[in-house]
């Protein structure tokens, strides 16, 4: 039986009437408290009216230095932090007022890389077992060795060999675990992938590999990316726009090149500044 892994052509994608995602006025506000009561005494605005747009089949760069928010977003795109105001609109649909019912179903179109390969892939669990926790939770239609070709196939894609299937977290490196990781998102087919600093916990030698994996991934499965990094040099290559945050505000954004040619805001001139001079 041959298992296909792209959900759907997407066909002149950069032609699409609406961006896949859309994202309006996001705000993220967490209280802090105090006192004997614990009463709200102040607010941090995490996240503070972030929009930005996400067209079919491109890769949206989000950068900004460490607490500028960007994992924050991320998250809440995913509804992983509760959200203060604003909307996320996912293929026309608004997502942040779906029940949970609604919008199960769109978690398989919607995947993470997170940042940490160590830390997002269960110790105890093999790599068939990681890579077929999600296909059972999606595809329980599917028999086992349905479930194990897959695997096997996603394997090959990101560039390990299938015996690794009955090998566990701990007995592979830094960047072959994220590889599982990038494998694991791809299991259920999405259609939208936010890679929350894939590349930032490896070594310098390992990032460009990585980095290469993911246009290549993108191509042949037809992505959408949202590229979250605090290198502006690793988001320009990466990224057809980019969206500059700062104190949890979008300071800049536009075209990638563009924006790194000429940018206008002081802050994304500093980020260009602490580009090393070699890349």
């Amino acid at each position: 039986m041959k298992l296909s892994l792209v959900s759907s052509p997407v066909l002149n994608s950069r032609l699409s009437i609406m961006p896949l995602l859309q994202v309006q006025d996001l705000k993220i506000h967490f209280p802090v408290r105090g006192g004997w009561f614990g009463r709200a005494t102040d607010v941090i605005k995490a996240v503070d009216k972030v929009s930005f747009d996400v067209e079919e089949g491109s890769t949206v760069g989000l950068v900004g230095e460490s607490g500028s928010g960007k994992s924050t977003v991320a998250r809440a795109l995913l509804k992983l932090t509760p959200v203060t105001g604003g909307t996320v609109t996912y293929q026309g649909r608004e997502i942040l007022s779906m029940p949970e019912n609604e919008f199960r179903p769109l978690r398989k179109e919607m995947q993470m890389v997170f940042q940490d390969p160590i830390g997002s892939l269960n110790p105890r669990m093999t790599v068939e077992s990681i890579l077929a926790e999600p296909q059972q939770i999606h595809f329980k239609q599917q028999s086992r060795d349905e479930h194990r070709e897959v695997s096997a196939l996603l394997l090959r894609k990101v560039g390990l060999p299938e015996d690794a299937l009955q090998r566990y977290p701990h007995e592979f490196s830094g960047g072959q675990r994220q590889r599982i990781g990038i494998a694991r998102a791809l299991a259920v087919r999405p259609k939208f992938l936010i890679c929350d600093e894939p590349v930032s916990a490896l070594d310098v030698s390992v990032q460009a590999q990585i980095l290469n994996l993911l246009k290549d991934l993108q191509e042949e499965f037809q992505l959408t990316l949202l590229f979250i990094a605090h290198d502006l040099a690793v988001v320009r290559h990466m990224s057809d726009r980019i969206v500059v945050m700062h104190h949890g505000k979008v300071v800049e954004q536009g075209d990638a090149d563009e924006l790194c040619e000429n940018p206008r805001h002081d802050y994304t001139q500093r980020l260009l500044e602490a580009v090393p001079a070699l890349i």
